[in-house]
């Protein structure tokens, strides 16, 4: 029986903003594992998360492309009798400390193929029921991404931040995912474990260097292997589909209504290739690809964000308080990099004592690129930077990894390596693997590609092999299923939501022309009108459409 997580209030951290973007490189929230030293599956904003695309333009690149043709299988559309209890369970709901907003824990079996009673994971569920104008068209579930996000915290902001229209409507409802948040915690280091790992070099410059990456991501990997034993084999994207089903059941919805964002995406989509005659209305916001290995999605990743640093850059150049020079974003470009390479030598004090070094900079300036709102506070951190004070940088760099003010970290990051350890095969194996990729990764990121190379080690050293591999999903038979990508998105690449788009049988493509990670509830009334009259009627928007 694994140690219950103690019931937390409902809380909306301003990290929320990030969660939905963790997902792919290193400790990449759609693929990688965690990661020493640069943000590289970063959260997202109040609606969002992180993007990437392989080369540094303002148009869509071809991205990555698949690298298998294998196709997710259905599961039975009949439920087996051993797991008929989970589906019949009744919800005892009650107040969460936040009006309007009631919780509740489900049953879930630890090990779908046999499942054992004393064995069972008890996972957190939060909803806000409908209150009208309007007749209630059921629960909408909503997923901020990762892996890892906590998806009741995501809830609070789409409970307000969603359109009226939508959340008066539907019953807003999430789970936090196996092993996050509230529901049976994966933990992996200490705090202060944690602070070390974030601080090593992942821009290593010799062989001293690279074994230190080396020890570190063993030292991590065998830290989940220690404090999480039972669990970490048990915390994959199919086993949360499979618990997001049980609870579609609970709420009573026959089909399942579902707004994932970012990692939210793989989420959502592996759930309609497993129970493709159960899909609602499912809206896929900065999708990922999942045909795509954990490599190529780490290099496309970091391309993404090198998309989202030419466009941050080319907008700061034109300010007359720009940190990185008014020449051009090019000139930006190397001034940033004469950042990173000074911290790398010498880094610079915060206040605290945690000095601000190479590792931590490189994420603090990488969790800025996940929504313009942040662009004002990442120029503040590099004035403050260049002039030898390095805590604002550090305090972006300390939401990214969602550690507060009293040293204490949210389980976001463990989380986010299991997942993503037991979805895919690793992307490198070794540090020599590393460095044959090294080129290709700095080729498609000439700012960001090594640490995030370097960041994506960490898989190679799991304790548990992958139990997933790269798949196409298909759903065939499934209701429409909408799916939404942002052309100069820093952590899901644009040619990733083509592309899922493409894989399912009843995918629909709406496109923004714009920068940020994912698009719905974040500022286009052009989106948000396609995404509603999609959620509220299901109609879906005209082929090609395209939101500036």
């Amino acid at each position: 029986m694994h140690p219950k997580h103690p019931v937390r209030p409902l809380r909306f951290p301003a990290t929320v903003i990030a969660v939905t973007g963790l997902l792919l490189s290193a400790l990449s929230a759609c693929s990688g594992g965690a990661d020493h030293g640069t943000a590289v599956s970063a959260p997202t904003t109040a609606a969002s998360g992180p993007a990437a695309a392989p080369a540094p333009s303002d148009t869509a690149s071809p991205g990555a492309k698949p690298t298998t043709t294998a196709t997710l299988a259905p599961l039975p559309a009949r439920t087996p009798a051993d797991l008929t209890p989970y589906y019949k369970q009744k919800l005892s709901w009650r107040s969460c400390g936040v009006p309007e907003f009631e919780c509740a824990s489900m049953k879930v079996p630890l090990d779908y193929a046999h499942p054992v009673a004393a064995d069972d994971l008890q996972l957190a569920v939060a909803r806000k029921k409908a209150t009208g104008p309007g007749s209630r068209l059921g629960s909408l579930l909503v997923n901020p991404g990762g892996p890892g996000g906590s998806a009741i915290d995501y809830l609070q902001y789409a409970s307000t931040g969603y359109p009226a229209e939508v959340t008066s409507r539907y019953d807003m409802a999430a789970v936090d995912p196996r092993g996050v948040a509230r529901s049976e915690p994966v933990k992996c280091l200490s705090d202060k474990q944690m602070d070390t790992y974030t601080s090593v070099d992942a821009t290593p410059d010799n062989k001293s260097e690279v074994n230190k990456i080396a020890a570190a991501d063993r030292t991590f990997a065998a830290g989940c292997k220690k404090m999480s034993t039972d669990l970490i084999g048990h915390v994959s994207t199919v086993d949360s589909a499979r618990d997001m089903d049980v609870l579609r059941q609970l709420l009573g919805d026959p089909k399942l209504n579902y707004v994932g964002k970012s990692y939210g995406t793989f989420l959502g989509a592996t759930y309609a290739g497993l129970f493709p005659q159960r899909v609602g209305r499912l809206v896929l916001d900065g999708a990922m690809d999942p045909s795509v290995d954990a490599e190529e999605s780490s290099r496309a990743q970091a391309g993404g964000f090198e998309i989202a640093f030419g466009a941050f850059a080319r907008d700061c150049v034109k300010r007359s308080d720009c940190p990185l020079g008014r020449t051009s974003a090019a000139d930006a470009g190397k001034r940033l990099d004469a950042l990173f390479a000074g911290l790398d030598k010498h880094p610079l004090p915060t206040g605290t004592d945690r000095p601000l070094t190479e590792a931590l900079g490189t994420t603090g300036v990488i969790a800025a690129m996940y929504d313009q709102d942040a662009w004002p506070a990442l120029r503040g951190a590099l004035i403050s930077a260049n002039k030898g004070d390095g805590a604002p940088l550090l305090k972006l760099s300390d939401s990214y990894y969602e550690r507060d003010d009293a040293g204490k970290y949210s389980n976001l990051m463990y989380a986010n390596a299991a997942v993503n350890c037991l979805d895919l095969p690793p992307a490198f194996r070794s540090p020599a693997d590393v460095t044959k990729a090294l080129p290709a990764f700095r080729a498609a990121s000439p700012h960001f590609g090594t640490a995030l190379a370097w960041s994506s080690l960490v898989c190679g050293y799991w304790t548990l092999p992958a139990t997933g591999h790269p798949e196409r999903i298909q759903a065939k038979g499934a209701a429409p299923i909408l799916v939404v990508g942002t052309i100069r998105d820093p952590a899901t690449p644009y040619a990733w939501a083509q592309s899922l788009a493409a894989q399912l049988s009843s995918g629909h493509l709406l496109t923004y022309d714009g920068d940020g990670h994912t698009a719905y509830a974040r500022g286009s009334t052009c989106i948000d009108t396609a995404v509603n009259a999609y959620l509220l009627s299901g109609t879906v928007p005209p082929a090609h459409k395209k939101c500036a």
